[in-house]
């Protein structure tokens, strides 16, 4: 079918989408307006009747399949009470810093992965069921983040093209070193696909795969439960596997696709966009219900009551994954720069001969004020420790401008060194 898009902007959707209420949380990530997150006033973390942590949650930067800021996520935890909450986007790591930034002001323990996707061979927009695997993978620490962030930049790249990561089991195998905790995942990770198509021998053997390529300790199975007739004969067979493979963990989860029940009516038009199908078409392949938001402990607890220590098990894993993203802040090698010379004042050598060129002499200055922003800026820079930063960028836009490479910045930091 064909889209024409209506003269509305998507804030005014988004807006209709929500039930006329206003929707929550900061501006496009990209844009040059987003202020610092600030919670709302008098928000407080509660104290949870039962500990549970979410391990599985999408924000909406799995693009067209989550459907709350990380900020709106964030609020909704700290209101359950949660111990702690992960953020598993698709295949990549964008939404963590503003996670970050707002879990920071609830002391909410947070826990960084991502839901990778196994055997793609085309992108996975266009269809109502994208085809592959998925597994998700929880970093245990610092030494963890940095491997997954490596193991998600290959697959990227490997890839070829937008939307097409390519990763293998062997691959993960490789790169963990011991640093993750492997769910099994929602229906289409590996053990719970292979339970649906082939039962429970064949569910078996994958188990045994990711047992084999992480280690025992290192592998959860995963149960949830959207109120559909199937989800308790899944989780039972599950449980059963988990006990034969010789008693591995087993967590609780929802699933997380959303901050509240009330963002369901934006999470399946999203995923019509992503399937591009109208949402008549698109209904059939959705949950029934409002089911894939955040839960407290007690709820899940209620919910899970078959399976005696899957809730506390969340919870315990949570704050165990649990680390301050800025203890994996980058501390960059030094810029080497000539004798006589710090970082700081290479920098500053080096704008002020572009200036002179670009703009005149400092006395004699072809745009007025051009001198005195220059200035500012680089007391910036220095104020904020990052000349080490725009040196490393004017070394890469120098060999491009000396191989006669195409060379086109993406920022203000990285453009203020390239030309135009």
């Amino acid at each position: 079918m064909g889209f024409n898009n209506p003269n509305m902007p998507w804030s005014e959707l988004e807006r209709r989408l929500s039930w006329g209420k206003a929707v929550p949380g900061p501006s496009h990530p990209e844009s040059r307006h987003r202020q610092p997150y600030e919670p709302p006033a008098a928000a407080v973390r509660r104290q949870g009747a039962v500990p549970y942590a979410e391990l599985h949650c999408h924000t909406n930067f799995s693009f067209l399949d989550g459907a709350s800021h990380p900020e709106e996520l964030v609020e909704e935890a700290a209101r359950l009470g949660l111990e702690a909450l992960a953020v598993t986007d698709h295949d990549g790591m964008y939404g963590v810093v503003r996670f970050a930034e707002a879990a920071a002001k609830y002391r909410l323990p947070t826990v960084f992965g991502a839901e990778l996707s196994l055997g793609l061979t085309k992108p996975q927009n266009g269809v109502p069921d994208p085809e592959g695997r998925h597994l998700v993978v929880l970093a245990r620490d610092p030494q963890g983040y940095a491997a997954l962030c490596r193991t998600i930049s290959h697959a990227q790249m490997s890839g070829g093209e937008k939307g097409l990561p390519r990763a293998s089991l062997s691959a993960l195998a490789q790169a963990h070193g011991g640093h993750w905790l492997v769910l099994t995942g929602c229906r289409k990770g590996t053990v719970p696909a292979a339970l649906a198509e082939a039962g429970p021998a064949a569910a078996s053997r994958e188990l045994a795969d990711l047992v084999v390529a992480f280690g025992k300790n290192n592998v959860a199975v995963e149960l949830w439960d959207h109120g559909d007739p199937l989800d308790s004969a899944r989780n039972d067979a599950l449980v059963a596997l988990a006990e034969r493979a010789g008693g591995l963990d087993v967590v609780a989860t929802n699933n997380v696709h959303y901050a509240t029940p009330s963002r369901r009516p934006l999470a399946t038009a999203l995923a019509a966009v992503r399937a591009r199908r109208s949402l008549d078409e698109i209904d059939g392949w959705l949950p029934a219900a409002a089911t894939a938001h955040l839960r407290a402990g007690a709820e899940q607890a209620r919910r899970f009551v078959r399976y005696p220590g899957a809730v506390e098990r969340a919870a315990e894993l949570g704050r165990a994954c649990a680390f301050d993203l800025t203890l994996v802040a980058p501390n960059l090698p030094d810029y080497p720069v000539p004798p006589g010379h710090a970082e700081m004042t290479w920098l500053r050598h080096l704008a002020y001969e572009g200036a002179e060129r670009r703009y005149g002499r400092r006395e004699n200055e072809h745009v007025p004020g051009a001198w005195d922003q220059i200035d500012h800026e680089l007391q910036m820079i220095e104020a904020l420790g990052f000349p080490g930063y725009f040196l490393i960028v004017w070394d890469i836009v120098e060999f491009c401008r000396k191989e006669n490479i195409y060379c086109q910045g993406r920022g203000s930091a990285a453009r203020s060194t390239t030309p135009g």
